[in-house]
C-alpha cells in the first residue's frame, strides 16, 4: 500500500509540473514573443469559430462558410480582423472548417455567452478525456488496479496533447472520447451504439477516415455477426447529411472550400512525415504505410473483437493516422494513448524478447516520458533561474518529442506485434 502511495504522488508531482510548466513558462512566453511582434493572441479556443458559425446558423440562418462570418469570427477571436499587409499577423482565418452537422452537438450552448461556453467546455472535454482512459483500459481487456487507473487518468490529463486540447478547446479531445467509445462498444458488441459514435466522430473527418476504412474491412471479416456495425454507421450518417442539407443546402461544397483553406492557412496540408523528411518523401512514406494497413487490415479481418489482434489493429490504425493526416497539431496525439497502453501492458515480454525489441521499447517509452521529466526539470530550474532564461528552453518538452512519439510508437508497434499479440495478462 505504501509503495502504491509514493507510486501515485510521484505520477501526481509529475502531473503537476506539467501545467505548471504551460502556466509559468510556456504562456508567458507566447505572450512574450505576441507582444514584441505586436501580434493578437486572441482568446486561444479554437470553439470560438465553431460556437459562433453555429449561433449565427441557428439563430439568424446565416452561412457560417461565408467570408462576412469569417471576419466576425475574427473580430470575435483576435478583436480586430487579420490585416494581411501586416507580417507579424497571424496565419489562422479561423474560419468555420467543420462539417455542418457541428451545429447540432453545438446547438444548446448558442444562446448562452461565450464566457459561460468556455467554462462549460473545458470541464466537459476534461471529464470525457478522462472517462476515455478506463474505455480504452476495457477495449484492450486490461483490467488495473485502482491506483493504476487514477495514474492512467493523471498522466492523460497533464499530457501536453491533453492540455494542449483544453486550453484550446479542441474539439480533438470529444472525437478521441468518441473513438474510445466506439471501440469499447465494439469489444462488447454493441454495434449500434459503435456506429452512432463513430458517425459524430466524422465532426473531424481527418482523424476517422482510416478508422472507418478498416472497421469495414473488419466486417467483412464476419458479415452475418458484424454487419448491423455498418448498418448504424451509414443511418447514422445519413441522418447527419440529410440534418445538414436541411440546415445548409449545399454545404458539403462550401464545407470543401473550407477544408482547402484551413489547410493552406494552417500549414499547407503537411502531415507529420512531411515535416520530418520532405513533402515528397512524407508523401511517399504516407503511401507505404497506407498500404501496409491495408495488408494488415485484410490479414487480420476474421479475428474476434475480444483477442489482442483485434485491439492491434486498432491502435496501429489510430498511429498510422496520426502520421499520415495532413496537419501536425499536438492535441491529436491523443489517440496515441492505447498504443501507449498495449505496449505498457507487454512490457515484460517485450524486455525479455532480446535486444532489439528492449531498443524499440525503451526508445518509444523515452520519447513519451522525455515530456515530463524536462518539464519538472524545467519548473526547478524556474526556482533558481530568471523566468526569462527558462523561457528559451519552452519547447524542450514538447516541441522536439512532437514527431518523435508518434514515429517511436509506430515502430515499436510494428516490430513489437507478435508479442503484443499474445493473450495478455487481466491485472497489473
Amino acid at each position: 500500500m505504501f509503495k502504491r502511495c509514493i507510486f501515485l504522488f510521484g505520477v501526481l508531482l509529475m502531473s503537476l509540473s506539467m501545467w505548471i510548466w504551460v502556466q509559468s513558462i510556456v504562456v508567458p512566453h507566447q505572450a512574450a514573443e505576441s507582444a514584441k511582434l505586436d501580434r493578437p493572441r486572441g482568446n486561444l479556443s479554437d470553439l470560438y469559430p465553431r460556437w459562433w458559425g453555429a449561433r449565427e446558423l441557428l439563430l439568424h440562418r446565416r452561412d457560417p462558410y461565408r467570408a462576412d462570418i469569417t471576419r466576425e469570427i475574427q473580430i470575435g477571436y483576435y478583436g480586430r480582423p487579420l490585416d494581411p499587409t501586416l507580417p507579424n499577423d497571424p496565419k489562422d482565418q479561423q474560419g468555420f472548417a467543420y462539417p455542418i452537422y457541428v451545429v447540432l452537438l453545438l446547438a444548446p450552448t448558442v444562446t448562452l455567452s461565450f464566457t459561460t461556453v468556455h467554462r462549460i467546455a473545458f470541464w466537459l472535454l476534461a471529464a470525457l478525456t478522462a472517462v476515455s482512459v478506463p474505455l480504452w483500459l476495457r477495449m484492450l481487456g486490461w483490467r488495473v488496479w485502482k491506483v493504476s487507473l487514477a495514474a492512467w487518468v493523471l498522466l492523460t490529463l497533464s499530457c501536453f496533447p491533453s492540455i494542449q486540447g483544453l486550453k484550446l478547446q479542441q474539439l480533438t479531445l470529444l472525437v478521441a472520447a468518441l473513438i474510445a467509445g466506439c471501440t469499447y462498444a465494439i469489444s462488447r458488441q454493441l454495434y449500434v451504439v459503435a456506429g452512432i459514435l463513430l458517425a459524430l466522430a466524422t465532426i473531424k473527418p481527418q482523424l476517422v477516415f482510416l478508422l472507418i476504412l478498416w472497421i469495414c474491412i473488419w466486417v467483412i471479416g464476419d458479415w452475418r455477426e458484424r454487419q448491423r456495425l455498418l448498418w448504424s454507421f451509414g443511418i447514422s450518417m445519413s441522418v447527419l447529411m440529410l440534418a445538414g442539407e436541411l440546415l445548409l443546402p449545399g454545404w458539403i461544397r462550401e464545407f470543401r472550400w473550407a477544408m482547402k483553406d484551413y489547410y493552406r492557412y494552417t500549414g499547407g496540408g503537411l502531415s507529420i512525415l512531411d515535416v520530418a523528411f520532405s513533402p515528397i518523401g512524407g508523401k511517399i512514406i504516407s503511401l507505404i504505410l497506407f498500404l501496409v494497413l491495408l495488408v494488415f487490415a485484410w490479414r487480420n479481418r476474421g479475428w474476434d473483437r475480444r483477442t489482442a489482434t483485434f485491439q492491434w489493429s486498432v491502435c496501429l490504425t489510430l498511429v498510422t493516422t496520426l502520421l499520415i493526416i495532413p496537419t501536425y497539431a499536438v492535441y491529436n496525439q491523443l489517440l496515441l494513448l492505447p498504443a501507449a497502453m498495449i505496449a505498457l501492458r507487454a512490457r515484460g515480454q517485450l524486455w525479455e524478447r532480446g535486444r532489439f525489441l528492449r531498443f524499440f521499447y525503451s526508445l518509444a517509452v523515452s520519447a513519451i516520458f522525455w515530456p515530463f521529466v524536462s518539464a519538472a526539470g524545467l519548473v526547478v530550474a524556474l526556482a533558481f533561474l530568471p523566468g526569462y532564461t527558462i523561457q528559451k528552453a519552452w519547447g524542450l518538452p514538447a516541441l522536439y518529442p512532437s514527431f518523435a512519439i508518434p514515429v517511436t510508437t509506430y515502430a515499436l508497434l510494428l516490430v513489437a506485434k507478435d508479442v503484443v499479440t499474445e493473450e495478455p495478462q487481466t491485472v497489473s
